[in-house]
């Protein structure tokens, strides 16, 4: 039987809910799986109905009607609720994964880059001049050498995130 009604009463469901939705500024799939949902709800219970041209007519109606109230009165979020700024606990958490991240790359990069960078980073904001005394190299050859090690952490996280 429900064979029988979906065959019958898909090609008038559809150009019923195309007209209504198209009205209202409703999708047509969506109130097409919506009147669907209804008939198998009442199936069980009531059965087919006895006029199904005329219940389809209705129930789509009725459906078109509940979408116009539903957008009438829900306002969407102007952004997710996750990710309204506030720093909550995931956001710190990823920061976190990121920094660990970002400090272990480090790490394995060659030659003085690791204390470069470690210096370059660091909360103090040392000075070029204080990052050259720390590190016993020229402070004109500070520019270069960072140049290079953030080249390579570069090439480094971009091999990284291409093998993941």
């Amino acid at each position: 039987m429900t064979d029988e009604l979906v065959t019958t009463l898909g090609p008038l469901l559809a150009a019923e809910a195309s007209a209504e939705a198209h009205a209202y500024g409703d999708e047509p799939g969506d109130l097409e799986q919506a009147v669907w949902l209804r008939l198998l709800e009442r199936l069980p219970t009531q059965g087919p109905p006895a006029d199904p041209q005329r219940w389809v007519r209705r129930a789509v109606r009725s459906e078109a009607r509940r979408g116009r109230r539903r957008t009438r009165t829900e306002q969407p979020y102007a952004t997710e609720p996750a990710d309204d700024g506030a720093a909550g606990p995931e956001q710190r958490l990823l920061a976190s994964a990121r920094r660990h991240e970002l400090r272990a790359a480090v790490r394995r990069l060659p030659g003085r880059c690791p204390d470069l960078m470690a210096a370059l980073f660091s909360p103090e904001d040392l000075t070029y001049r204080e990052i050259a005394g720390e590190l016993g190299i020229s402070q004109g050859s500070l520019g270069p050498e960072r140049s290079r090690c953030l080249g390579c952490l570069r090439r480094l996280l971009t091999a990284e995130v291409a093998a993941r």
